[in-house]
């Protein structure tokens, strides 16, 4: 205990079963590419029971090669734009989209730190896409927090952006 409040091992899941559920009701599923949150985003969602319903998988794409060859983001895109950009998750949440014949995707990029930015990509720059029968949605967002809470913070606003999107309307994909 510290300062009167008891410490969980186990974070918060209400969003990712918010999540699951709208999607479950709506006999839609889910698929997910992941580059900087290295799996983070399917262990938050497979921590939840019956996820296996809505949540067909994902690819943890760490590597430029494995994005273009399981993910098909071209080489044309990353030459361009670099590995953490807007193209490339738009590239990354179609690609697994497609792979997966889910109804919609997530994808992350970004730079998890503590190394490797620059002053036009600092430490912390995430893009967050979703794919979906809507088109594509692209965020771009600045975590600079140390890597594991990056990647719990990333996780939260990739949850949100879909959350959002499908309560929007009840006839988001038709």
């Amino acid at each position: 205990m510290v300062a009167g409040k008891k410490i969980s091992a186990q974070p918060d899941l209400r969003l990712e079963r918010d999540v699951l559920r709208l999607l479950a009701k709506r006999k839609q599923t889910l698929a997910l590419a992941e580059s900087c949150t290295g799996g983070c985003l399917a262990h938050r969602l497979t921590n939840v029971p019956g996820a296996s319903a809505v949540f067909l998988g994902g690819a943890v794409a760490y590597s430029n090669a494995v994005k273009q060859k399981f993910l098909g983001v071209q080489v044309e895109t990353l030459a361009a734009h670099g590995a953490v950009s807007e193209a490339v998750a738009c590239e990354m949440a179609k690609g697994v989209r497609k792979i997966f014949g889910a109804d919609f995707a997530l994808a992350v990029t970004g730079i998890a730190g503590p190394t490797g930015g620059t002053k036009a990509k600092p430490v912390g720059t995430v893009f967050i896409a979703l794919a979906g029968a809507f088109g594509t949605i692209v965020e771009h967002r600045l975590n600079s927090y140390e890597r594991r809470r990056f990647k719990e913070v990333t996780a939260r606003q990739a949850f949100t952006l879909l959350h959002s999107q499908l309560l929007k309307s009840g006839t988001l994909c038709a």
